[in-house]
């Protein structure tokens, strides 16, 4: 059987994601490469060891440097904070590891350019982790709008809505912090619709945005695990400033005439991650929201009169993409499976000697896109994004 020997650095949320992904991937794709889950890399030497048992991995390691520089490894799998990936990721691309990467893929677009032009250089295969391209009623989404039978697009609409910093006594965790997180509901939400565009309508061309942040300030953090945090209790603990936006909202026009709305909050009470699209044809419409990740509503002009409106497709059948290895018709699937998924495309691509898909290039062009409505938002105008 033919292997892949995995490094991981990183172990918390996306860790646990990417573990979870690389053990499930040969028990329903059993014609897929074998990810052999070697080593498992990060900076608490106890936690890191436990985390390492927990999830399934051989031996655990505190030094990334160590890690890429072994023989023994195939693969390094980036999903550290987003201000240690363009460090690693040079050094993977040095070492001529292949390379898998949590978007966003760096802090800024310069940063992004040279991720890619290394990886490209020493010829590695790169991947960024746009997760949520991976499930099956998205890719039947994109099937209906390449196959034309949503007719000519006209809008994409898309919207990712979270609450879970709304309590402004919520800790300063590394994703409210610039200079690590690169920025605030529009990086970390607002990357993946921008992708999700990308992948179903085309290539942007110019935004104008605008983003706020509601609450300037917020007690220091003691302890964070994924998107959960504890602070001190006391009235004088201290506090720090949030330098990234808690929500961001902007207007982008496509290079094939395509017009798009994009919101990407973490002040939407009542939404845990509503990240949802929509897309109008002049045939007919769809519209995904992930929090009902089975289902893809689809409406088509088409219909007789009597019996227009959305229906419900259930995307469970063997029609649908991935389905055919998993359950059932209408036994559904979840959060986890988008990473397994994911996982398969990289290790067959590595396998087939192409580059996976979505890829450094990709992470580029929505970093574009990022820095693009950041500067909108900045001079208050239409920005290009040929001029980035």
């Amino acid at each position: 059987m033919q292997q892949l020997r995995i490094g991981m650095i990183g172990y918390k949320f996306m860790g646990k994601a990417h573990s979870n992904a690389y053990r499930s991937l040969p028990m329903f794709f059993p014609e897929a490469v074998y990810p052999r889950m070697s080593v498992i890399c990060g900076r608490d030497a106890m936690a890191v060891q436990q985390a390492a048992g927990q999830l399934g991995w051989d031996e655990s390691v505190t030094d990334w440097r160590e890690l890429v520089a072994r023989d023994d490894i195939d693969v390094i799998d980036i999903n550290a904070p987003s201000d240690a990936h363009k460090e690693i990721a040079l050094a993977a691309a040095k070492a001529g590891k292949h390379i898998f990467c949590e978007k966003p893929l760096a802090l800024n677009l310069a940063d992004s350019r040279e991720m890619l032009e290394a990886a490209e250089q020493a010829g590695v295969k790169h991947m960024v982790g746009f997760n949520y391209r991976f499930s099956p009623a998205v890719k039947l989404a994109k099937k209906l709008v390449q196959s034309g039978r949503l007719g000519k697009l006209y809008h994409f609409r898309a919207w990712f809505l979270q609450d879970w910093i709304l309590d402004p006594e919520f800790p300063l965790v590394w994703r409210l912090q610039k200079d690590v997180a690169g920025s605030g509901s529009l990086g970390d939400l607002g990357a993946h619709l921008i992708d999700l565009a990308h992948d179903l309508v085309g290539d942007i061309e110019e935004v104008v945005g605008m983003s706020e942040t509601f609450v300037k300030e917020r007690p220091l953090a003691s302890e964070m695990t994924g998107l959960s945090a504890k602070a001190g209790q006391s009235k004088d603990a201290p506090r720090g400033p949030v330098t990234v936006d808690d929500a961001t909202l902007f207007m982008a026009r496509f290079e094939n005439g395509v017009i798009g709305s994009f919101e990407a909050t973490r002040f939407a009470a009542g939404h845990r991650s509503t990240n949802a699209f929509e897309i109008n044809g002049s045939l007919g419409s769809v519209r995904f929201d992930f929090e009902r990740m089975n289902e893809l509503e689809v409406y088509f002009t088409s219909d007789d009169e009597d019996v227009q409106g959305f229906r419900r497709v259930l995307a469970t059948d063997p029609a649908h993409e991935y389905a055919s290895s998993w359950w059932p018709p209408g036994h559904t699937i979840g959060f986890e499976h988008t990473f397994i998924h994911e996982m398969l495309e990289l290790t067959s691509a590595i396998r087939e000697g192409r580059q996976p898909e979505p890829n450094f290039r990709d992470g580029v062009k929505c970093q574009a896109v990022l820095e693009a409505v950041e500067k909108s938002v900045a001079e208050k105008r239409w920005v290009r994004i040929a001029d980035m």
